[in-house]
Formats: structure tokens, C-alpha cells, sequence
């Protein structure tokens, strides 16, 4: 049941793309069902929430919060001063705006945000994009409303009875295109007749799978394939020297039309952030995945895993990324049907309209 009553949600979490984009996809359907609501994000200063969200459209308040230091326990004296100062102003956001209902996306802010909204007994909803939930939504569980999540089995972390499986909300033009994969291709500047690999590495790059695709280069191009390398704005420099000259690469620090590029890629090369991986998933995608060992718990090796469980995507792990990228590439690129069989068992996984079911799950909180 929706309502037209202007209700006042707050909007917590970030750090990443990974936690920004469900947040700013569930914001995005709460607003085109109820133009009326009111929603405020809390987000972790200096990090990119702050930029990405006023650039939606949206108000954010930033916390000096930041993650505890595994390795060097002396930094944290500064790390709980800082947690203490978030506390406070928590409590002075809460005064202020007064939400009827907190959705929490993970990430730093979520924690003394979140902790104060259900101090106040105000309902709240939580979302763990990962296969392995993390810290913060584990110690906000036992209080919340309601959390959903992508994965199945995820009782391990989280009682059984608040789980909702709604899946990843996904930014909402990687969807739309209407090309055919020999269009996309064309469009992107590629020869349309000849087979494409694309590897994303996220908005700032991955090392290890750049170090990688240089290295393997030309091996893949000696198959005939074209290579479309999104290197990460950081690597950019760097990338473009070595494709130089190479035929049928193109190396560029970011890609704007993603859907496009998805369109017109026989095979996809990718870090396993939960956000990419539901995009794969709804497209159909045979993937290749690096996992990255620099997040917490290893989270992105488990969301590898549990697709490589269902034979929905080829793994490789980081530290044998060089040694292995071009012959997993070249042995799918060569075999049509492990490529068929991969993208037909990975859109099995794919949950639709994630922000839609979230929306719903927090009009029921409210009209509770």
C-alpha cells in the first residue's frame, strides 16, 4: 500500500559506487512513487557520496566517520574521537529532519546513524548487497524492520524472519538498449563481425587487472578478438600507452554508455562487486571475475563464489590474474556454447525490479 502522505526518509551509508547506487536507485523509486516524499542522505565525508548524491538531486549530510584500522590498532584513538563527533551530530540530524523510517545501505555512515534512529524507536530498513553481509548491517540486524538482500542463505548473518530476497537495485539505464549487439559494437567504434571483450574495473581501476590485460594483450588480439578496456581514471595514462597502436583495443578511463557497452560484449571481465554482478546478472552476461583482496572479509571472492557454485561465471583469483587471464579469455571466446550455458545460468540468479520491492517492504514498515 502506498500513500501520498509526505513522509520523511533518511538515506544512510556509502564509501563506494557498490553502496551509492542502490541507495541513490531506492531514493529514485521512492520519489516516483510519492513526488511528496522528503528524503536526506548521511554520508561519510570525503568520500564520493558527497559528490554523487547532490549531483542526483539529493541533500547530504556528511559524518567524519571512518573504517577501524585492522592493522595499525594505534590510528583507532582518532578513529573513536571521530566516531564520537558522528554520534553527536546523528543526534542533531535526528532533531532536525525527524524521519518516520531510516534505510541503512552499509558502509561507515550507516553504523552511529542508524544506531541513534533505532535508539529513538524509529523503524528501520536495511540493504546488504554481498553475499558475506557486512560489519555494520550485522550490528544493526537484531533492531531492524526489515533487511533485504541479493543472496540466498544469508540466515547466516541475519535472522531469518526480517529477510526479504529483492535483489541489487541497478542504476536504471543499464537496461535500456535497444541496439543489436553488431550495432553496439559499431557504435563503440569496433569491427561489429569480430568477437569483443570488455573489462571494467570500476570508476577508479583495479591494478592487478590492468597489469593483467597488458600482459595478455597479444595473445587475445592473435585470436581475432577486440578488446573495449575500461581502465579506471587512475590507470588511464599508463593503459592508453600500452594499447597504442594495437588494432582493435580502445583503453579509456571510464565508460559512459555502459549499456551500450554491455550490448555489444561476447564476454565481460570484471572485479565482483555485488552492484556489477546484479548488472550481469539481469543481462545475461558469460563473465570472467577477478575478485579483489583489498575489502573487507573477502566479500567479493563470496559473491564470485556463489556464482561459480551455480555455473554462472569463471573465477580467477587476483594473484593469478597475470598468469591465467589470457587463456580463460581465449578458451571462452573459442567456445560459443560455454559461453551460451554461462549467460544462461547467470541470468537465472538475476532478481528484477530490486528497487521496486524495497519500496514496497518500507511502505509496509510505515503503515505498520
Amino acid at each position: 500500500m502506498t500513500s501520498n502522505k509526505a513522509y520523511k526518509v533518511l538515506v544512510s551509508g556509502g564509501g563506494t559506487g557498490g553502496h551509492i547506487f542502490p541507495a541513490l536507485s531506492i531514493a529514485n523509486a521512492l520519489k516516483r512513487r510519492n513526488p511528496n516524499i522528503e528524503i536526506l542522505f548521511v554520508g561519510a565525508e570525503n568520500r564520493m557520496e558527497m559528490e554523487r548524491v547532490p549531483a542526483a538531486g539529493y541533500e547530504i549530510v556528511g559524518l567524519p566517520v571512518c573504517g577501524f584500522d585492522r592493522k595499525r590498532l594505534w590510528r583507532n584513538v582518532k578513529v573513536l574521537f571521530k566516531l564520537w563527533k558522528s554520534m553527536r551530530i546523528a543526534r542533531k540530524v535526528l532533531r532536525d529532519f525527524q524521519p518516520d523510517i531510516a534505510v541503512g545501505v552499509g558502509g561507515y555512515a550507516s553504523g552511529p546513524m542508524l544506531k541513534e534512529v533505532q535508539k529513538k524507536g524509529i523503524p528501520t530498513l536495511l540493504q546488504e548487497q554481498n553475499s558475506y553481509a557486512g560489519v555494520t548491517n550485522k550490528l544493526l540486524a537484531k533492531n531492524a524492520g526489515a533487511i533485504c538482500v541479493a543472496y540466498e542463505g544469508m540466515e547466516r548473518f541475519f535472522p531469518a524472519e526480517k529477510i526479504v530476497l529483492t535483489g541489487n537495485p541497478v542504476r536504471a539505464n543499464i537496461l535500456n538498449c535497444e541496439l543489436t549487439r553488431e550495432q553496439a559494437k559499431e557504435q563503440l567504434g569496433f569491427d561489429p563481425s569480430r568477437k569483443l571483450v570488455l573489462v571494467v574495473g570500476g570508476s577508479l581501476g583495479a591494478r592487478t587487472i590492468n597489469d593483467s590485460v597488458a600482459a595478455s594483450l597479444d595473445e587475445i588480439l592473435a585470436t581475432d578478438a577486440q578488446v573495449m578496456w575500461q581502465t579506471g581514471k587512475i590507470y588511464a595514462e599508463e593503459c592508453a600507452e600500452k594499447a597504442q597502436g594495437k588494432k582493435g583495443v580502445i583503453a579509456t578511463a571510464f565508460i559512459s554508455d555502459m549499456n551500450v557497452a554491455y550490448r555489444a560484449a561476447d564476454l565481460v571481465v570484471s572485479r565482483a562487486g555485488a552492484g556489477t554482478i546484479s548488472e550481469l546478472q539481469l543481462l545475461g552476461m558469460p563473465v570472467v571475475l577477478v575478485p579483489s583482496p583489498n575489502v573487507a572479509e573477502d566479500h567479493q571472492r563470496k559473491n564470485a563464489q556463489a556464482l561459480v557454485d551455480k555455473d554462472a561465471a569463471v573465477m580467477i583469483l587476483d594473484a593469478e590474474c597475470k598468469a591465467k587471464l589470457a587463456s580463460t579469455v581465449n578458451e571462452l571466446l573459442a567456445d560459443d556454447a560455454r559461453r551460451e550455458t554461462l549467460s544462461q545460468n547467470i541470468i537465472k540468479m538475476a532478481l528484477k525490479e530490486a528497487d521496486e520491492k524495497i519500496v514496497d517492504k518500507i511502505y509496509e514498515l510505515l503503515n505498520k
